[in-house]
């Protein structure tokens, strides 16, 4: 093979250059209908009363967190094994991320170590659902209500897994979501928050812009932040919105192709689903046996790169990050290292998916 297989490539087979030469035609760059039209359509698909736009994912989690009146002294449970951004987002309102261990088969947060790590100055959980997984909800819900503290969802690699045949995101208090170019939809860039509680959503807008008082222009009730959604990007994701359907057919197909391939060969393991969620896999990851493929994980996605197949590896737990002076969580530092992701896109071909499948078989064999 003389090409290339990209570990991701974003889906856009619809219409979303009209609307983007739309917005643009409009003048209207920086906030406009697209805007309103993706947050009116993007809470109704989802099942929640309100969602409010954000710049990225990160800064949908900053504003959940502010939003929360989360600061100082508070603390915040998430997992140890997770795309960085909760950790960073708690610490930047100046609160302290508490770190969870991960089930070592489902590699979301382990449901059964949260209860014991809340204290008195616990004032939310984050579950981050892994690659496409859906957390045990049902479980933490009932935990985030006992303890009277918020459960913020970060569902930057679920969306539109659902849990129960709800969708991830319509759970929790808060939810964010991330449109970076990799994810399931896509405005290159972009975010959200959804919330069914109308006083937050007002907190989030506010704080969106500037700390700006709705309906009185400059005027500032807080200090607040530039995280407002661009038109443009707003038509791109509109446009994605009309054909998620089809693109979340196509991800069902990949991770079905993976699956019928891979789930016989000795020496990998696919993430564990369990039977509650109904997944739309965001990633296709595997945790890899290093002694039955004789090399370590990054030498294997060495190899498979210079096979012309791009891969990621598994995050790397805070708790092996000397950034976050984290107590070690055996756990999530034991999955995280044998984790590879492979590619996953939407219009991934099933002779690419076989091609990577036929390499990862040859190279357990040699």
């Amino acid at each position: 093979m003389d090409k290339i297989i990209p570990w991701a490539k974003p889906e856009l087979s619809g219409i979303e250059k009209d609307y983007m030469l739309d917005a643009l035609r409009s003048t209207w760059i920086s906030g406009g209908e697209y805007v309103d039209r993706f947050e009116s359509d993007f809470a109704r698909l989802l099942g929640t009363k309100y969602a409010i736009t954000a710049s990225s994912g990160t800064a949908a989690l900053h504003l959940a967190l502010l939003a929360a009146e989360i600061g100082p002294g508070d603390e915040v449970l998430i997992p140890d094994f997770t795309f960085v951004a909760p950790a960073n987002m708690v610490l930047r309102v100046g609160a302290k991320p508490v770190y969870i261990d991960i089930d070592p088969h489902t590699w979301c947060i382990d449901v059964t170590k949260v209860e014991k790590n809340i204290t008195d100055r616990t004032k939310a959980i984050i579950p981050v659902h892994v690659y496409g997984n859906v957390c045990e909800m049902e479980t933490l819900i009932k935990i985030a209500k006992d303890s009277r503290i918020y459960l913020i969802e970060d569902v930057a690699e679920a969306a539109f897994s659902r849990y129960r045949s709800k969708f991830a995101g319509s759970f929790g208090d808060l939810s964010c979501f991330s449109f970076q170019a990799t994810k399931m939809i896509t405005m290159g860039e972009g975010g959200a928050v959804l919330t069914d509680d109308e006083e937050l959503s007002k907190r989030v807008r506010i704080l969106r812009n500037h700390g700006m008082r709705e309906g009185k222009r400059y005027w500032h009730d807080v200090a607040g932040y530039n995280y407002r959604l661009t038109n443009m990007q707003a038509a791109l994701g509109c446009a994605q919105l009309e054909t998620v359907e089809k693109i979340i057919d196509q991800k069902n197909r990949v991770y079905r192709r993976y699956v019928e391939n891979l789930s016989d060969l000795p020496g990998v393991e696919f993430q564990y689903i369990p039977k509650e969620v109904q997944p739309v896999i965001w990633a296709v990851a595997l945790r890899i046996d290093t002694e039955y493929f004789k090399r370590d994980r990054d030498s294997l996605m060495t190899e498979l790169l210079r096979r012309n197949i791009e891969t990621r590896p598994g995050f790397y737990p805070f708790t092996v990050m000397p950034l976050y002076g984290a107590p070690s969580l055996p756990i999530a530092e034991s999955v995280s290292k044998d984790i590879i992701s492979l590619p996953s896109y939407a219009s991934l071909s099933n002779d690419d998916i076989d091609f990577v499948c036929d390499q990862l078989k040859s190279l357990a064999r040699e």
